[in-house]
């Protein structure tokens, strides 16, 4: 447990994997936002076409962007203060 808290902290990294989820349902996310497709591009930097492909399933987002859209998902506040900076 005390290595967990300190790999949540950042002072601990060795020993842990990042799992990321294969599929992120990025309509679902941009939903509860209550954005539209142009807004939520436009606030976390994304381009309003791969927001749009990915919403159709015509495109997959990369693990980056998977990373990001998570990231989003849970913490949509901290995206807007670093993007902010």
């Amino acid at each position: 447990m005390r290595k967990a808290r300190a790999f949540a902290r950042g002072e601990e990294s060795e020993g842990f994997i990042v799992h990321m989820p294969d599929e992120v349902d990025v309509r679902a996310i941009r939903k509860r936002l209550a954005l539209t497709r142009i807004e939520f591009a436009n606030r976390f930097g994304f381009s309003p076409d791969a927001v749009k492909e990915w919403e159709i399933g015509r495109r997959t987002p990369d693990r980056s962007a998977r990373v990001l859209l998570r990231i989003v998902e849970l913490e949509p506040e901290a995206v807007i203060r670093a993007l902010a900076s």
